[in-house]
């Protein structure tokens, strides 16, 4: 069924997702920095970005080189997902969250506050423990039309729920209602790569390998346009900390649970994988709420919101 056999192909693929996480963190940055210069210092921290904003986007060379270097950690994200189960390689990401906190503190010149660093250490650790625990019960099954069927289903729904509530609030959401959602559907994408490798490697490229690959078209652009809504109303460290929490957690539980990676884990393992899924959510909602930045764009929303009322 795989390509690759061996038990040091997933000390390769670990090393690719490290690679590929750091990369990420670097592109969060200048992604951020660009989404940050767009919108100006006096503008309003919460909501989405326009289409308009969006396009003279394509135009900075700190983005451009941004989306650059969030490419290339694509690029190693699969070619680690070639090599191991999804659930093994997919929270690795979260070393992106170490990078990009210290970046991002020396370049805006943040002082990260003891709660702050209280919550990254939950979302390593968390992170860390659940792929230590995954390492030891992940393994791959053939994968079938009825499990294909079910994860495009529960896409299908949930990007309904977040084209009706995002077309609804999207002026008025805030970074981590953003960050939740490119979450949970940069989740579905890793998934949804994962089905398409492991459907190549069965030999079975056909109509629903297809309609897998017309998804995760859909699912990135959309995550896409979720993710820089997220840089222009939050510090980029909050932007990866919820892609790289969020993102594995979801990917985890559909790996789990339909595509049936953790069949030999038992009751004390996905206890396990509870708590330290549970410290890693934390984490991250620590930071929503205390994070220097987060904090400071309070501040600045509360201004915006006097001048506008005087």
């Amino acid at each position: 069924m795989h390509m690759f056999t061996g038990f040091d192909n997933r000390f390769l693929a670990i090393g690719l997702a490290l690679i590929g996480a750091v990369a990420l963190a670097i592109g969060a940055q200048f992604q951020n920095d660009a989404v940050g210069e767009k919108q100006g210092k006096n503008q309003k921290p919460n909501g989405s970005l326009s289409i308009k904003q969006l396009l003279s986007l394509m135009k900075h060379p700190r983005w451009i080189t941004g989306i650059l270097l969030t490419g290339v950690a694509v690029v190693f994200q699969i070619a680690s997902l070639s090599l191991a189960p999804l659930i093994v390689v997919q929270p690795l990401g979260a070393i992106a969250l170490v990078v990009t906190s210290l970046l991002n503190a020396r370049v805006s010149r943040t002082k990260l506050n003891r709660i702050t660093m209280v919550a990254i250490a939950l979302c390593i650790l968390g992170v860390g423990g659940f792929v230590a625990a995954a390492s030891t019960v992940a393994k791959e099954t053939v994968l079938t039309d009825n499990s294909m069927l079910a994860v495009l289903a529960i896409l299908t729904v949930i990007l309904l729920i977040f084209v009706v509530v995002f077309a609804r609030r999207g002026k008025t959401a805030k970074a981590i209602q953003f960050i939740i959602g490119a979450g949970v559907l940069y989740g579905f994408v890793a998934t949804l790569t994962k089905m398409v490798i492991q459907r190549i490697y069965q030999g079975q490229f056909e109509w629903l390998t297809l309609i897998c690959l017309v998804m995760l078209g859909v699912t990135v652009a959309f995550g896409g346009w979720f993710v820089q809504s997220a840089y222009a109303s939050g510090p980029p460290d909050l932007v990866i900390a919820g892609l790289t929490v969020i993102d594995p957690m979801v990917a985890v539980v559909i790996a789990a649970t339909i595509l049936g990676e953790a069949h030999l884990a038992n009751p004390l393992t996905f206890l396990f994988f509870v708590i330290c899924g549970s410290a890693a959510i934390l984490g991250v909602l620590l930071l929503s709420q205390f994070h220097p930045q987060v904090l400071l764009a309070k501040r600045k929303a509360a201004l915006w919101s006097k001048r506008r009322r005087a």
